[in-house]
């Protein structure tokens, strides 16, 4: 098979999964998570979390699960956490996958959670490290939704950094999100709030991402050679649509 045929079968690939999302947007979560800095460790450890938030995409409710919280209702001093992570961790964690395993059947919409320095898998390293039995999430219940934008628009779809220079095109406010060296250098000073604060603020940027994919109002720098590329086949389904 061509490249191109390769790029048009993964265009629409994710194009049929954005149709099934928002053909059932109740049953869609949005999810993301701040952990410490996943670079310069020479031992590769499973960098630590710090907090988890979870939105549901029809209705806006979200659920959090966070380090500070969690030591609020341990009684433990804020001060002390440092001293306490690993339990206030592992109870983080376990409130986590309760919650997911009451919504395996949902999709969950995430932006480049895919392997074991930050994603799904880093997060059942690191519980299972704390000697946790993290639940298991379908693979075809995940949309990463960073992907899907490269395999619909291309790869010249944004400039990098991608969320950052999109988020400009479409006129997303900034307001309490952090970058990752921001958000690695938050976890050293242990500003937690402040990094809790970051984690809810990208939930509402990718939702206002998504719901703008799927309503065709998401403005890229894609062109339309640049969505299909040039094959003869890819032209004549244009044309039939």
């Amino acid at each position: 098979m061509s490249s191109e045929l390769k790029k048009l079968a993964k265009r629409n690939k994710a194009l049929k999964h954005l149709e099934e999302i928002s053909s059932k947007e109740e049953h869609v979560l949005i999810i993301h998570y701040s952990c410490e800095s996943f670079y310069d460790r020479p031992e590769g450890q499973t960098p630590r979390v710090t907090s988890i938030a979870v939105r549901n995409y029809a209705s806006g409710q979200t659920s959090s699960f966070s380090i500070h919280k969690v030591a609020e209702l341990k009684g433990v001093a804020f001060r002390d956490i440092d001293a306490e992570y690993d339990r206030l961790e592992k109870e983080m964690l376990k409130e986590f996958y309760q919650f997911m395993s009451q919504h395996k059947t949902y999709d969950w919409i995430h932006w480049n959670m895919r392997d074991i320095n930050y994603g799904f898998p880093a997060l059942e390293q690191r519980f299972k490290v704390l000697k946790g039995k993290p639940e298991e999430l379908d693979e075809s219940r995940k949309f990463d939704l960073a992907r899907s934008l490269v395999a619909i628009f291309g790869n010249k779809y944004i400039g990098h950094p991608r969320l950052v220079k999109l988020m400009e095109m479409n006129h997303i406010t900034a307001r309490d999100l952090l970058d990752g060296p921001g958000e690695a250098e938050a976890f050293e000073t242990k500003e937690f709030v402040k990094l809790h604060q970051s984690t809810l603020r990208k939930l509402d940027v990718f939702a206002n991402i998504l719901g703008r994919l799927i309503d065709g109002s998401l403005k890229t720098n894609a062109t339309w050679r640049d969505r299909h590329g040039v094959h003869p086949k890819i032209v004549l389904e244009y044309i039939a649509k």
